[in-house]
């Protein structure tokens, strides 16, 4: 509890996997929707690296179009979702987890900011199992 009895409101990391799983209402969709509404409600905070929106961005203009991509982006800025800058110390991190996991550096990028806020990262990405099986990271497992 903090000072004044208040709980302490917990943290996860979401990934880019994440995010585009709900955009594309695949199963895990739900759960990403009960994420954002525990957010709102301040029940939860939801982080994201700059980087994996960017990487939110391209899949969404790949997938749908440019103009998609930028009302994706706007929409993300509005969700209760702190998007975390990729300061120096960020991307040092992400780049010592690329060289020593076969992970995508955007990847290296979620994981190196849920370690970096004790947060589990929200995923159903194959590539982040190995991670957590070597204690790397924790996850919030959401695919079937």
């Amino acid at each position: 509890m903090k000072p004044g009895g208040a709980a302490e409101v917990r943290v996860k990391a979401l990934d880019s996997w994440a995010v585009m799983a709900w955009l594309r209402d695949e199963p895990a969709a739900q759960r990403i929707d009960d994420l954002w509404s525990d957010a709102a409600a301040g029940k939860l905070r939801l982080i994201i690296s700059a980087i994996n929106v960017g990487e939110i961005f391209y899949l969404a203009a790949r997938w749908r179009s440019r103009a998609d991509a930028e009302l994706i982006l706007r929409q993300l800025h509005e969700m209760p979702l702190d998007i975390r800058p990729a300061v120096n110390a960020l991307v040092w991190e992400a780049a010592r987890l690329k060289a020593q996991h076969r992970i995508s550096f955007a990847d290296a990028f979620a994981v190196a900011t849920a370690v970096r806020e004790g947060a589990p990262l929200v995923t159903g990405d194959p590539e982040m199992k190995g991670l957590a099986d070597k204690g790397v990271v924790t996850l919030d497992w959401i695919r079937n």
